[in-house]
C-alpha cells in the first residue's frame, strides 16, 4: 500500500479545505456537535496519496476505512490481457473501505485518479448521528451499484452516458460541488468508455451527439447538464432513496434554479 505523507493545519483551515466532505457526510443525516468535533480530528490529520497511487490493492489486507475528503479515487479491477474496468467512483465525502468483520482483504484495487486527501473514518458510538450517515452512505453505495447493473445492462450508449453524468452531479451537489447545471469531472473519455463498457470511439460520438442535441458540454475538465431533470426524464433515471430524510435533502437539491449558463 503506497506510504501516505501526513498533513497537519490549523482547525479553521482544515475544516474549509474539507467543507465538500463535510457537507456531503451532514446531507445524509444531521451530525450532532460530538460527531463534528470527531471528525475535525480526524481530518486535522489528513493524508495525501498521490494521483495513479493506489489506497487499497486487490487481495491485500486493508487498513482502516477511510474518508475521501478531497479528489477523486476509483474501485478499478484490470485484466490479465489489461482490459480495465472501472466498477465506481470515490468522491468527496465517501467512506472508503468500512467493513464489518475481522481481518478484511480489499474485493478490489481502489486508486488515486487526482492527488487525494483522506482521513481515518472516527469511530461512530452506538446509536450516534455519525452511526446513521455511514449506514445512510452504505445503502447509498449499493443503491448507485444496483443502478450500475441496470445501466450496462439495458441502457444503450447515449443512455448510459447521460445516467453516469446525473450520478455524479447528484453525488456532487449532495458535497457542493456543483453551479446550477455544472460540475468539475477529471475523467478522460477513455475512463468513461471503461467505466461504461464502451469503446472511446463510440464515447466520443455520443458526446458529440449529445452537444449537437443541446443536452450537455464537456470542456476543459467541466461538464454543463443543460437540463438534468429533462436528461433524467428522458432515461427514466430516479434519484436513489433509502431513507425518508436523504429523499427529502435529494429533493430540495433538485429544486434549486439552475444559473443561466
Amino acid at each position: 500500500m503506497t506510504q501516505l505523507s501526513r498533513k497537519i493545519r490549523p482547525e479553521d483551515e482544515v475544516e474549509g479545505l474539507n467543507a465538500p466532505a463535510l457537507r456531503r457526510l451532514n446531507a445524509l443525516g444531521p451530525l450532532d456537535a460530538a460527531d463534528r468535533e470527531r471528525l475535525r480530528a480526524a481530518m486535522a490529520e489528513a493524508r495525501t496519496v498521490p494521483v495513479r497511487h493506489p489506497i487499497l490493492t486487490l487481495g491485500r489486507p486493508m487498513p482502516e476505512s477511510q474518508i475521501l475528503l478531497q479528489g477523486w479515487a476509483a474501485r478499478v479491477r484490470i485484466l490479465p490481457d489489461g482490459r480495465r474496468q472501472f466498477m465506481s467512483f470515490y468522491l468527496p465525502g465517501d467512506v472508503i473501505g468500512r467493513v464489518h468483520h475481522a481481518l478484511p482483504i480489499a474485493s478490489a484495487t481502489v486508486i488515486a485518479l487526482t492527488e487525494c486527501v483522506l482521513c481515518t473514518a472516527p469511530a461512530a458510538p452506538a446509536g450516534s448521528s455519525l452511526e446513521q450517515v455511514y449506514a445512510v452512505g452504505e445503502a447509498l453505495d449499493e443503491a448507485y451499484l444496483l443502478g450500475h447493473v441496470v445501466q450496462l445492462g439495458r441502457l444503450n450508449a447515449q443512455e448510459r452516458i447521460g445516467d453516469f453524468l446525473l450520478e455524479i452531479y447528484e453525488r456532487l451537489s449532495l458535497a457542493g460541488l456543483t453551479v446550477g447545471g455544472s460540475f468539475e469531472m477529471p475523467l478522460t473519455q477513455e475512463m468513461l468508455a471503461d467505466a461504461l463498457g464502451l469503446t472511446p470511439v463510440h464515447v466520443n460520438r455520443m458526446i458529440q451527439q449529445a452537444r449537437r442535441d443541446g443536452d450537455l458540454m464537456w470542456k476543459s475538465g467541466r461538464v454543463l447538464l443543460r437540463d438534468p431533470d429533462r436528461t433524467a426524464r428522458t432515461i427514466g433515471r430516479l434519484r436513489p432513496q433509502v431513507t425518508g430524510a436523504q429523499a427529502e435533502g435529494a429533493a430540495d437539491t433538485a429544486s434549486e434554479p439552475s444559473r443561466p449558463a
